[in-house]
């Protein structure tokens, strides 16, 4: 492993503007709470959560309101006190309609969560220990919203040798890493504390780009107190270190195979504010019921980082923020290079919200598209050292059976080949399209 200290990155990537300035020093706020909210169940990759509520019933701020649909699935809370109005369908970020939960506040209570009865942790079995970090909610809070307790699950014969906390938060704009690691680094060294404990991990590595000077620094005085080995690693700036493969190659030196997960070479990766969020969960019985935001780009009155209740509509996270510029076009959920444009404002927040962009007319990019000219700028950018121009022309092409021979499956998604090319050819865009018809296709044999 790198030395403590030591100024690494990963190979490739791309260095888009970071455009962080904005909100950085930004101290977290936290956003009133609405009349209505809008819980879908499917909040995370996996199955969607099953309702335990039906309309009409009275419910409390941190109640279970629908348990996990399967073991790759999570629970899901209430972000306050009042009750169920509805089961009913209602568009998501990408506009699709999804089951959902809508809950009314009770206007004259606190919405104060109340403190439980802290969990012994030691004493749980890793069974236990998994069910617990399910019925917690947790996810990974970056933006995959992958369900965290899948992860922590042993398996034979790969023991973990690492817990890697990722506190890069690459994304141009995205501030809300750096502020929970600025503001809240007790509760992310008492998170590593439980986690790697539990993991058996020899040493935990909590990687953090360069730009963030005063989270390194607080993180490495409250790392200095640990009851257990804790590193803080600077990198330099680069994109996606974000990406858990990337941060991996940036901080060991080491590759993980294609095809393979971080626990094929001993590691486990979580983000900084889910490691935050499952010191909330042990220590005082607090589900994921609300997440720290970024508010910020150019067509932003007020930029800021939000702590907000999920569910909450969009529409009022931005009318908190001083509501949009009249020049506005586009509406982002997530950071600029992975995030979904929006089509409407009364979507939620949900787990996996890490950010809410406005841009202009100036901000996005909407010009044509020529000839790949074969300059090679995308293969230098991917980080997982594929073909993207290849991919890209497969999947114009209709030939989506043929992606799988260059390795289609290890796109991350993660734009850089798009960001990179000259021809302004949205290459992530066509993988991803192709790869949701493979899906689909696959998914149809098997039925059949």
């Amino acid at each position: 492993m790198a030395p403590e200290n030591w100024i690494s990155t990963f190979r490739h990537g791309v260095h888009p503007d970071e455009h962080k300035e904005g909100t950085e020093s930004l101290p977290i706020e936290r956003v009133p709470f609405v009349e209505s909210y809008i819980l879908p169940l499917g909040q995370h990759i996996g199955a969607p959560s099953v309702p335990v509520v039906k309309p009409k019933d009275r419910v409390q701020r941190g109640q279970l309101i629908a348990k996990p649909g399967g073991f790759v699935s999570t629970a899901l809370h209430s972000p306050v006190t009042g009750h169920v109005t509805a089961l009913a369908n209602r568009r998501n970020a990408m506009g699709d309609l999804v089951p959902c939960i809508l809950l009314e506040a009770d206007p004259y209570a606190t919405q104060r969560f109340e403190p439980r009865a802290p969990v012994d942790w030691r004493a749980l079995s890793s069974k236990e220990f998994v069910d617990q970090t399910q019925m917690a909610g947790l996810v990974g809070m970056g933006g995959a919203a992958f369900p965290s307790h899948v992860k922590y699950v042993p398996q034979e014969g790969k023991p973990v040798r690492f817990l890697v906390v990722n506190g890069c938060e690459c994304e141009p704009y995205l501030t809300c890493d750096h502020r929970v690691m600025v503001e809240r680094s007790d509760r992310v060294v008492r998170g590593i504390e439980i986690l790697a404990t539990k993991l058996g991990a020899e040493k935990t590595v909590i990687g953090v780009e360069q730009n963030k000077e005063d989270a390194i620094e607080v993180l490495q005085a409250a790392a200095a107190g640990a009851p257990v080995p804790v590193e803080v690693a600077a990198l330099k700036v680069k994109y996606p270190q974000g990406s858990e493969k990337m941060l991996i190659d940036a901080v060991f030196k080491t590759e993980v195979p294609a095809g393979k997960l971080p626990l094929d070479v001993g590691m486990v990766v979580n983000n900084v504010a889910t490691i935050a969020a499952l010191a909330d969960w042990f220590d005082h019985g607090r589900p994921l019921i609300d997440r720290v935001l970024t508010v910020s780009g150019p067509a932003v009155s007020r930029p800021a980082n939000l702590q907000v209740p999920l569910g909450t509509p969009v529409r009022a996270v931005l009318e908190y923020c001083g509501g949009l510029k009249s020049e506005t076009r586009q509406v982002v959920m997530g950071g600029p290079m992975m995030g979904s444009p929006l089509s409407s404002l009364d979507v939620p927040v949900v787990k996996g919200t890490s950010g809410l962009l406005a841009f202009t007319d100036a901000d996005v990019f909407d010009g044509d598209t020529y000839t790949c000219v074969k300059c090679g700028r995308c293969l230098d950018a991917c980080p997982n050292f594929l073909n993207p121009c290849m991919l890209a022309k497969l999947a114009r092409a209709g030939r989506i059976e043929s992606m799988d021979e260059f390795y289609a499956s290890d796109c991350t998604f993660c734009g850089s080949c798009s960001w990179a090319c000259p021809s302004g050819i949205p290459i992530s865009q066509l993988i991803k399209v192709a790869r949701s018809a493979m899906a689909q296709r696959k998914r149809k044999e098997v039925r059949q």
